[in-house]
């Protein structure tokens, strides 16, 4: 894990407080609060620090991490984050400007989270055999309870389905991510920071609903790549992509498979059989544990873990 891009955004003080901590290989968000204590999140672990920010310490992050021209980054700032050199991903909450019933800008930011980027690659090697046939990918949904891994495994997917795998006869696929939360390829400055495979294109912040529509008629993918569906368009859009003849793999949170037959919003998708395999996750022996797969024209389990 990189924290240097991390480190250049923080005041010298707060630096310092984070000496023994920064390089914990389980570190996952730091909290910054003004007037409050450094909290830090590492694995399962709290580790709450002694060190009380200051709201110049808060200035100074906003500034360093903006490049000193936070009007800049306002697009980003509405949606509640700006995402940083090295995909790392800083949460802001302050008071929010609304205009229209839409924020249009957050101001007296207060407290940051920033959220340590880390790719995990070679993760999804075990479970491509599942999302392949006859050197074809699968229309596949990964399902998963909140923190279980499924946004890493997913990337894991795109990069070993853009850039190909030797050993399985795997030929590489053009791919386009549509990145509704910047997570997947943790763009900066619109290039990703992760490893998202050489034949991969991607629409950062785009609606996935829009994007896979845009996506068909401007890239010509064979596989599209999104992150969280759950609305009536993203429903339209993903039957467009079937009809279209590009390949899907996506992703909901939900903790099995009757979580995505009880849902309503996903009728119109099962009854048109969208999606081949289902591959289902949870945290039981560590994040990214896979509970099972199942297989949709069968409507039984293939393999569980």
């Amino acid at each position: 894990m990189d924290t240097k891009e991390i480190l250049n955004i923080l005041p010298q003080n707060i630096k310092t407080a984070l000496d023994d901590y920064i390089n914990l290989k389980d570190l996952e968000e730091i909290r910054i609060r003004v007037d409050k204590p450094l909290v830090l999140q590492a694995g399962n672990r709290e580790i709450i620090h002694k060190y009380i920010p200051r709201a110049e310490d808060l200035k100074s992050i906003i500034q360093r991490m903006s490049s000193y021209s936070i009007y800049a980054f306002e697009e980003e700032i509405k949606q509640g984050y700006i995402t940083i050199k090295g995909g790392h991903r800083v949460g802001i909450c302050g008071r929010c400007v609304v205009e229209g019933n839409q924020v249009k800008t957050i101001r007296n930011i207060a407290s940051v989270n920033i959220r340590i980027c880390r790719e995990i690659l070679f993760c999804s090697d075990s479970i491509m055999k599942f999302i392949l046939s006859n050197n074809q990918v699968i229309n596949t949904i990964i399902i998963s309870p909140p923190k279980c891994g499924k946004t890493t495994l997913l990337r894991d997917i795109v990069r070993n389905i853009s850039d190909g795998i030797d050993k399985i006869g795997l030929i590489g696929r053009k791919v386009c991510v549509i990145d509704e939360r910047s997570e997947l390829g943790a763009c900066y400055s619109g290039s990703p920071q992760l490893n998202i495979g050489i034949r991969t294109d991607i629409l950062d912040g785009c609606p996935k609903s829009e994007g896979i529509i845009m996506a068909i008629r401007s890239m010509s993918p064979d596989v599209i790549v999104c992150d969280e569906i759950g609305t009536y368009k993203d429903m339209d859009s993903v039957l467009t992509a079937l009809n279209s003849g590009v390949n899907l793999i996506t992703t909901i949170h939900g903790y099995d498979i009757e979580d995505l037959y009880n849902r309503p919003v996903f009728k119109e998708i099962i009854e048109n059989n969208v999606f081949k395999r289902a591959i289902v996750l949870s945290n039981r022996k560590g994040v990214g544990t896979v509970e099972y797969v199942y297989d949709f024209d069968n409507k039984s389990v293939i393999w569980r873990g």
